[in-house]
């Protein structure tokens, strides 16, 4: 039976076992520690807590990368409050004038294309932290979740720039039992989820539905539930069920490394 109570998680083993893959993958890389790009929502402020309580404090650093007139101040005020609480130092890099330059640079630049411009806002941030992380020999930690990761709602090579990606095995709401469970302040796990892309832009906005139907919907099709059944069950219309289906098979290529033709084979 699809519902919300079927995807309860054991807070305390889950958020044991993630900090444990963090501190482990950090070591096993040889790396000094880890850097989190954290937005004011939900899903950054739950890895930044899980990797400090996974490294402890002198080995991450947060970065948030704001842009004037489009991140909301309230954003700035929540990272700001969570990344003091944790002990952990945050750089701040303010991209308008990169984006500016974007604008002016690109030559099939848009300004009606907003999910284009949108995704070269995503790549810059993750260059920035790229830079960081580089400069300080540390790990990217990713804050993806498994909803946006089947439905592809990430930027390739954007947010879905990262090392490692600890939370890309819980659906959102998984994430909030997290969140709950670690802390963190109602003011970001209340917050509607944003990427901060353009004036006024939330997920569920963009993905067309909630993100507790849209959990049910992908917990269905991966139990191997047909699209009509799943639709029946969680009495919603069946063409929202079918888009959301036809979404995880267009994204699949965002999921895999890039293919290679392997040319060199014992046969030829």
């Amino acid at each position: 039976m699809l519902n919300i109570a079927s995807h309860r998680i054991n807070t305390e083993k889950t958020t044991k076992k993630l900090a444990s893959f963090i501190s482990r993958e950090i070591k096993r890389s040889g790396l000094n520690g880890a850097l989190v790009a954290v937005s004011g929502g939900i899903d950054s402020a739950v890895a930044l807590v899980l990797t400090v309580r996974a490294l402890g404090p002198e080995r991450v650093r947060a970065l948030t990368l704001p842009e004037r007139d489009i991140t909301p101040a309230r954003d700035i005020a929540d990272v700001m409050s969570l990344v003091s609480s944790l002990g952990v130092t945050c750089d701040t890099v303010e991209i308008t004038p990169v984006m500016s330059v974007m604008r002016e640079t690109l030559p099939l630049y848009d300004p009606e294309d907003l999910v284009a411009f949108g995704n070269v806002k995503a790549r810059v941030r993750m260059i920035i932290a790229y830079h960081y992380a580089n400069s300080l020999g540390y790990m990217v930690i990713g804050t993806s979740n498994r909803t946006e990761w089947l439905t592809g709602y990430f930027t390739k090579y954007g947010d879905g720039g990262v090392d490692l990606m600890p939370l890309a095995d819980l659906y959102k709401n998984q994430i909030r039992q997290l969140a709950v469970h670690l802390d963190i302040p109602e003011s970001i796990i209340e917050k509607a989820p944003s990427g901060g892309l353009w004036p006024g832009q939330t997920d569920e906005g963009e993905l067309g539905l909630d993100y507790d139907t849209l959990d049910l919907i992908l917990s269905g099709m991966e139990g191997g539930m047909s699209e009509d059944e799943i639709a029946v069950e969680l009495n919603v219309d069946i063409a929202l069920v079918r888009g959301v289906f036809r979404r995880v098979k267009a994204n699949e290529h965002k999921r895999r490394i890039p293919t290679v033709l392997r040319l060199r084979t014992d046969s030829e």
